[in-house]
């Protein structure tokens, strides 16, 4: 386990970064586009929902072992 790891999950491990996080997941993962998105549009979610899982990961991967 890195150490940047468990930097994110001390991060939002917190109340407020809980809450961040799922702000983030909201408008991100939970986020449809509809039929008539961009392929550009499509991309930039996808990154955006890249990301928001991966520091998800982080924090599941510290908690959990």
């Amino acid at each position: 386990m890195d150490d940047i790891e468990k930097q994110y999950a001390r991060t939002f491990q917190t109340p407020s970064g809980r809450a961040v996080l799922q702000h983030m997941r909201k408008i991100t993962i939970e986020r449809n586009l509809g039929p008539n998105a961009t392929n550009d549009e499509l991309r930039w979610i996808e990154s955006q929902r890249a990301f928001v899982r991966q520091i998800e990961s982080f924090v599941a991967r510290v908690t959990k072992g």
